[in-house]
């Protein structure tokens, strides 16, 4: 344990640069409050990374009176970590473990409270079992995968999806589901949106393609919404730094038929014609929306949802101009959750055509649901 008094100063900017928490590494205990309670006192400990003298923890003959009072050798600490590196597990923690752990808390804080007022974001989070360890939909990591370009509100908007992916896909589950994600959405984000207190939300979504789609279509008036996706490899929401481009293309599998008109995404998976024909017959009139390589994890970044965008919303009015107005596009998506998100937010209401979106079942495309 220290002998030494530090000063003063030293101790009140050892809080601002851990901004009052505790520093050892995956604690970040609140320093200066009781969560249980509530009650505001300081429980911190000022711990030396290198011993006050030669005999104490990672003491040296030298750097101990040399570096006692300097900053850059003092941690705050909660009592058990501070227990920890000074008595339970002293040669578990040498300097070098301690100096790296100090460095990244020091930098974090300060990555976070450079963001500007400006740069806050809500959380909108949409899907099953939010919050239970067991979902990768978890506050936690969403507040990770925004920074560091914004920082979350300490509101979130949690929607919950009380279906489960694994029940039968019944005419009664998306009806139920529908009305469910509606009511919530009236509920818990219209009066903000009305009230024009959401400037900037940051969306993650887990659910069927054809909720998600129908989610995505109740946003088309957010003017900025930062829709997020799951990646597999790194396991992470936040977007990578990939720059490969990716090219959608529009391709008209068989438009000339006088049958119902459908839009097929293909884009984590091949979706093959027949199965749309399976469900709409062969005189069907079919567009398709690929890439080169349909994949789960082909999207990677922004610039590539960006492209997205762009391909969905020319296929919108490039499908209206061939078949008119009056008719409902059936839209069967094979496509990762933001894509799907992004399908509903691109959509114009009063200018594009209805949708009707189907859901695969083991290996079968049925109608789940309407947007008008």
């Amino acid at each position: 344990m220290s002998h030494t008094t530090v000063p003063d100063p030293v101790k009140v900017l050892l809080w601002g640069k851990a901004a009052g928490r505790c520093q050892y590494a995956g604690c970040n205990k609140r320093l200066g409050r009781d969560d249980v309670t509530a009650w505001e006192f300081n429980f911190a400990y000022v711990a030396h990374i290198i011993a006050d003298s030669p005999a104490g923890p990672r003491g040296d003959s030298k750097l101990s009176e040399l570096l006692k009072a300097q900053i850059s050798n003092l941690m705050l600490l909660c009592d058990a970590h501070h227990r920890l590196i000074d008595k339970a597990e002293v040669a578990e923690h040498p300097p070098e473990v301690l100096l790296r752990m100090k460095a990244e808390h020091e930098d974090r804080i300060d990555l976070v409270t450079d963001l500007q007022p400006e740069r806050q974001t809500t959380l909108l989070l949409y899907g099953a079992n939010i919050g239970a360890n067991a979902s990768p939909l978890t506050l936690a990591a969403a507040r990770g995968a925004v920074l560091p370009h914004r920082y979350p509100c300490r509101l979130p908007i949690q929607l919950g999806l009380t279906g489960s992916e694994s029940r039968d896909r019944e005419a009664a589950f998306w009806t139920s589901e529908a009305e469910n994600l509606r009511r919530q959405f009236e509920k818990l984000v219209r009066p903000r949106l009305d009230e024009r207190s959401l400037a900037s939300i940051s969306l993650f979504a887990i659910a069927p393609q054809p909720l998600l789609i129908l989610f995505g279509s109740m946003l088309t008036d957010i003017p900025e919404t930062d829709v997020f996706q799951l990646h597999r490899e790194p396991r992470t929401w936040a977007w990578l730094e990939d720059q490969r481009a990716v090219e959608f293309k529009l391709r008209a599998a068989n438009t000339k038929g006088t049958g119902p008109v459908a839009l097929v995404l293909s884009l984590s998976a091949k979706v093959a014609r027949e199965r749309v024909t399976a469900v709409l017959g062969k005189s069907s009139r079919i567009w398709e929306l690929t890439i080169d390589t349909p994949s789960n994890d082909f999207l990677r970044s922004r610039e590539q949802l960006r492209g997205f965008r762009s391909a969905m919303r020319a296929a919108y009015d490039r499908i209206k101009a061939t078949v008119g107005d009056r008719v409902p596009l059936h839209v069967f998506p094979a496509a990762p959750v933001a894509v799907a998100v992004e399908v509903g937010r691109v959509r114009q209401p009063k200018a594009d055509l209805p949708l009707v979106v189907y859901d695969s079942h083991e290996g079968v495309f049925s109608r789940a649901l309407e947007i008008l």
